[in-house]
């Protein structure tokens, strides 16, 4: 089935949205489940097809993918988008080299036709092959089944109930200061039905949300603009998580609300217009040395881009060269026991953890995920690596890290969740800035510049705060902290305990060609790092 897009609206009201006449039938069609009957014969007819065609493996990969996306700016809708895309995906190995092809078309002798083909693809690379093709065992699951934990399927809210929310956000913060105000609700749900010659017919149902906003505050004297995004982390979660429950929020040093298990999109919209205006008065930052106090909401993005990326192996190997870049974490670093941070700093990756984005049951080789370490007490210990790679770090079972964003994209290794773990020791974020005598406080993402090694970088944010003789004293405007990786995380100094641990995360992270999304979170607490690098980003050094 091609992608169809059942309905495209821009620049209607919620009345006439609600009469047009394809929304029953989109609406109806997102919710049809899956035949997982019919899924398991087709599998088998691959299976049966890549043995008689010399395969001494294959993996079957049939999917429905389906996503939803609304946006809307002040008092309109300007776009709304269901979308489908169902078809099955084959890998062989034939000759010691993969082949894949992929197709929509779902009738058997079109399932047949295509393992040919990726047998013939195999083969053909097996004429130019350097090395056979080396996968890590796992072992036979039979059936299983796998589903993201839900209180309440997002696909199954009604378009009026999700837009009504996204329009009183954007009333809250205008009336609440913002004079422009945009925001979106993105919902996927991904069906998948795996199934390889090891045996395993694994059927899961994987959904993911993500809410964001943006309001800008003008100066109509001067013309000066500020805005704020939302601090909302995007989720492995159903519309439960927009519901914004009072024991999910925490209240931060200088008024920030910070949010846990749950979102309240409305009181955050109402408080970035109010941030925004602030911003319009704030001075601007003094460039120099400053003690680092950076919230989750912030570190997510230096987790995902300078701890994330060079850890995995793929890129190490230099097969994201051309594309994305390599990797500084070379494999001899792992061997010389790399001093990545300080002894407080440990990283692990997981795709286990309830709620986060790449939360699923088993990858998409059928290899059931878990939780490993990547630094241990600061030194590096691992990277990410699926089964075809795993045997280049000595070890014999994959990771679970293998991703596809479409039955017709071929699996490949996209990063696990990877966090920094909490402190062991008791330490809450009013604590860890009453011993700072001159930092700053960093909330939310903002721009952001990376190297090709993922060695240098710059991040800025959505809020800085300064921090002056252990008080939050007000917001300050255009910085931005400058790292060098390692420097970076061998200054941390303190790392709140687990009750301040929160998830941030990026929805649409890109890599390989053609390129692929896929989506993952990072956790963390708030962490403190000494003596960094702050610059003044509206400086004109011309």
């Amino acid at each position: 089935m091609q992608r169809r897009q059942f309905l495209t609206a821009a620049g209607l009201g919620l009345t006439a949205l609600s009469l047009a006449p394809h929304h029953a039938v989109a609406a109806r069609r997102l919710l049809e489940p899956a035949d997982t009957a019919a899924r398991r014969r087709l599998a088998d007819t691959a299976l049966q097809a890549a043995r008689e065609a010399g395969a001494s493996y294959c993996d079957v990969r049939i999917g429905r993918y389906l996503n939803q996306a609304l946006m809307t700016r002040e008092d309109k809708v300007q776009d709304i988008v269901h979308g489908e895309s169902a078809g099955i995906g084959i890998r062989v190995i034939v000759g010691g080299a993969w082949g894949f092809a992929a197709t929509d078309d779902q009738r058997s002798e079109a399932v047949v036709a295509t393992v040919r083909q990726a047998a013939a693809i195999a083969r053909a690379n097996a004429r130019l092959r350097q090395q056979p093709v080396i996968l890590a065992p796992t072992p036979s699951l039979g059936e299983v089944h796998w589903a993201t934990p839900l209180q309440r399927n997002a696909m199954a809210v009604p378009l009026e109930e999700k837009l009504a929310l996204l329009m009183d956000i954007n009333a809250d913060a205008l009336k609440a200061g913002a004079s422009f105000v945009s925001s979106q609700l993105f919902v996927i749900n991904e069906q998948k039905y795996f199934a390889s010659s090891d045996g395993s017919y694994i059927d899961q149902d994987i959904h993911r949300i993500w809410l964001p906003f943006t309001v800008t505050a003008v100066d109509k004297a001067s013309g000066k603009f500020r805005s704020r995004a939302g601090l909302s982390a995007p989720m492995g979660k159903g519309w439960e998580y927009l519901e914004g429950r009072a024991a999910d929020k925490t209240v931060l040093p200088g008024g920030v609300i910070a949010y846990g298990a749950s979102y309240d999109p409305r009181e955050d919209a109402i408080a970035a217009a109010r941030q925004a205006r602030e911003k319009l008065s704030a001075p601007s930052v003094k460039p120099g040395k400053y003690d680092l106090v950076i919230d989750p909401s912030n570190l997510f993005l230096t987790i995902h881009e300078n701890v994330g990326h060079p850890l995995e192996l793929d890129r190490v190997l230099g097969y994201e060269a051309n594309y994305a870049g390599t990797s500084f974490a070379t494999l001899d670093k792992r061997e010389q026991g790399f001093q990545w941070g300080s002894d407080i700093v440990n990283f692990f990756a997981d795709r286990t953890t309830a709620g986060s984005l790449g939360a699923v049951g088993y990858d998409d080789e059928g290899v059931q995920t878990k939780r490993w370490d990547l630094v241990r007490d600061g030194k590096l210990v691992n990277y990410m690596a699926t089964r075809d790679e795993v045997h280049l770090l000595g070890e014999d079972a994959s990771h679970g890290c293998s991703y596809a964003d479409s039955w017709k994209s071929v699996q490949f290794q996209r990063m696990a969740n990877v966090s920094l773990a909490a402190g062991k020791t008791e330490l809450t974020p009013d604590q860890l800035i009453s011993n700072v005598e001159n930092g700053l406080y960093f909330h939310g993402r903002g721009s952001y510049s990376i190297d090709q090694q993922r060695y240098n970088a710059q991040f800025g944010a959505q809020l800085v705060y300064q921090i002056k003789n252990g008080e939050v004293t007000g917001l300050v405007e255009d910085a931005a902290y400058q790292i060098r990786t390692p420097e970076f995380w061998n200054a941390c100094s303190a790392i709140c305990d687990a009750r301040d641990f929160r998830l941030g995360g990026s929805f649409f992270d890109g890599k390989g060609q053609p390129s692929q999304v896929s989506a993952v979170s990072h956790g963390s607490a708030t962490a403190r790092f000494d003596g960094m690098a702050v610059i003044n980003t509206a400086r004109n050094l011309g």
